[in-house]
């Protein structure tokens, strides 16, 4: 597998950069620094089988125009995407393969099925997100929320986020509350509480380390490879 890596300077692209080793054949960061390019002008066409992007969601229409320019798969890592970039993601996913998820943790994934499982056994239960990072992430709530948010919809047609409750009005049958911490160095961890009235279950995730987080955008990237075009998140590589 042959990978350029967008981002390659940030703390996440240093992690992929290290798993990839010699697969990393092209690599582009905004700072510029270790003589990295800071564009893809500069970079120029590299002949790579996967775009892995974990720069900053802004960037995602030059990450996009580059990919199909060398006739790549794309793994889109970044976070707090507007609805104009999502609609630039499910463009371009007509033309190439692009995998687009909020989370490339396994566990995460697995944490979603299983949301959306319990769910729909206690389909009159309160559920509400709860997520918690480090004090240097600038969306909220997390894109992970969001996935666990729209797993639970998926038997929960209704349902509609309430980020940050705050003011006067009583709680409504259908509100998933989505509440958002930031804490120190937390590298994430992500709740489920859901609550019948008279029991309360409660899923948890935990990341250790951003290197999981690594680990699952390389093996994002080796699934994505020789993929027909389409949209792909972790629902795939589980298995549906």
């Amino acid at each position: 597998m042959k990978v350029v890596l967008c981002g390659a300077n940030g703390a996440m692209g240093k992690l992929i950069d290290g798993i990839l080793g010699a697969e990393c054949v092209g690599r582009v960061s905004i700072d510029g620094e270790n003589g990295v390019p800071k564009t893809f002008a500069e970079l120029g066409k590299v002949d790579a089988d996967v775009v892995i992007d974990f720069s900053h969601h802004t960037a995602i229409a030059d990450v996009l125009e580059y990919t199909k320019s060398i006739g790549a798969a794309v793994v889109v890592g970044t976070t707090g995407h507007t609805p104009e970039e999502k609609a630039l993601i499910d463009a371009a996913s007509k033309e190439i393969p692009v995998f687009f998820t909020g989370n490339v943790s396994m566990g995460i994934a697995v944490l979603c099925r299983l949301a959306k499982e319990a769910a729909s056994y206690f389909p009159d239960a309160d559920i509400e997100i709860v997520e918690i990072h480090h004090t240097r992430k600038v969306d909220a709530p997390s894109g992970t929320a969001h996935m666990l948010f729209n797993a639970i919809k998926e038997v929960r047609p209704n349902a509609y986020e309430n980020c940050g409750r705050s003011g006067e009005g009583k709680r409504t049958k259908d509100e998933i509350g989505m509440h958002a911490l930031r804490l120190g160095n937390v590298v994430g961890i992500h709740e489920v509480h859901i609550h019948t009235g008279n029991q309360s279950l409660t899923l948890k995730h935990e990341s250790g380390s951003r290197a999981m987080l690594a680990d699952g955008a390389v093996a994002a990237a080796r699934f994505m490879e020789g993929k027909p075009a389409g949209l792909y998140n972790m629902e795939d590589i589980l298995g549906r």
